[in-house]
């Protein structure tokens, strides 16, 4: 390519292609986002504590690989049965509710499966933890 061709390109010609006409379909009626209600935001965080390797990419896969297992375990009932844990850790069962007790056991029912999800392929794992935390706001 010379300075010419560089500075002062030619048009190319181009092959004009059909394009056939699509007959419009009466019986789909037009999406409407005003009609869909919105599904509700699980605000939480997810963090692997005490890994002993500082491999990035290999804790964020984990961590991913925890959050969407803990997903599937609890859906979106993940920040209530979270609360419901922590309140009955930090206090007796009589003080509690029995949807609390029920979502507390739940919660350590739960837990497992995705912490077996999230160590998979770590590797030396024997102080690391999954830290869950609900964003308040």
């Amino acid at each position: 390519m010379d300075q010419a061709e560089l500075f002062f390109p030619q048009p190319r010609l181009t092959a004009q292609v059909g394009i056939a006409a699509q007959e419009a379909c009466d019986d789909d009626p037009p999406f409407r986002f005003e009609e869909m209600e919105p599904e509700p935001r699980v605000a939480y965080l997810v963090r692997l504590a005490d890994y002993p390797h500082l491999g990035a990419d290999a804790v964020k896969v984990a961590e991913q690989r925890f959050r969407r297992e803990l997903d599937r375990q609890l859906g979106h009932n993940v920040v209530p049965t979270l609360r419901a844990f922590q309140n009955a850790s930090e206090s007796g069962e009589s003080d509690l509710t029995k949807d609390e007790v029920m979502l507390a056991k739940r919660w350590i029912k739960a837990f497992d499966a995705p912490r077996t999800a999230g160590f998979r392929d770590l590797g030396d794992t024997d102080e690391a933890y999954f830290v869950v935390r609900a964003v308040w706001g």
